[in-house]
C-alpha cells in the first residue's frame, strides 16, 4: 500500500510542476496537498510547527511573486491595468485554444487587446505591453517552480 500512497503523493507533487505552465491547474493546492496525504497516510509527526509556518510563508511568498512578475513585466513595458487584465484573462484561455503555445500567445494577445481596446493604445505600444506580459509570464514561471522546489526539498528533508 505504501507505493500506492506515494505514487499519489508523487503525482501531486508533479501536478503541481505541471500548473506553473497551466495556471487552470491550483500548484499550490496540489503541493500542499500531497504534504497533507502524506500526513493521513503515514504520519504528521515530523511536521513541526515550524515546518507548516515555513511552507505557509512560502506559499505566501507564491501568490506575491505570481502578482508581482505580471505586474513588473506589463508595468515595465508601459502597460496598464487593461493590460495587466488582457494578460491575465489570455493565459487563462490560451492554453485551451491553441494547445501548448497558447501559453505563450494567450497572454500577449490579451495584454495587446486589453491595451488596443480600453485604452486606444497604438499597436506598436500595445504590442511592446505585449511582449512585457510574456517576459513577466516566463519570469514567474521560473521564480514560482524555484520556490516551489524549496518546499518540496524541505518536505522531503523533514519526512
Amino acid at each position: 500500500m505504501d507505493i500506492v500512497y506515494w505514487s499519489i503523493i508523487i503525482i501531486l507533487m508533479i501536478l503541481s510542476f505541471v500548473g506553473l505552465v497551466y495556471p487552470i491547474l491550483p500548484s499550490v493546492v496540489f503541493l500542499m496537498g500531497s504534504f497533507l496525504l502524506y500526513g493521513v497516510f503515514f504520519s504528521f509527526e515530523p511536521f513541526s510547527w515550524l515546518f507548516w509556518t515555513v511552507q505557509i510563508l512560502f506559499v505566501a511568498l507564491l501568490f506575491g511573486a505570481d502578482y508581482m512578475a505580471n505586474l513588473i513585466g506589463v508595468k515595465k513595458f508601459g502597460g496598464t491595468k487593461a493590460g495587466i487584465w488582457g494578460s491575465t484573462i489570455g493565459l487563462l484561455i490560451g492554453p485551451f485554444v491553441i494547445p501548448v503555445i497558447g501559453i505563450i500567445i494567450g497572454p500577449f494577445l490579451g495584454a495587446v487587446i486589453g491595451e488596443w481596446v480600453v485604452h486606444r493604445s497604438n499597436l506598436k505600444t500595445a504590442v511592446k505591453v505585449g511582449i512585457g506580459s510574456v517576459i513577466g509570464f516566463i519570469s514567474s514561471v521560473f521564480t514560482k517552480g524555484c520556490i516551489q522546489m524549496v518546499m518540496a526539498i524541505y518536505f522531503f528533508w523533514v519526512i
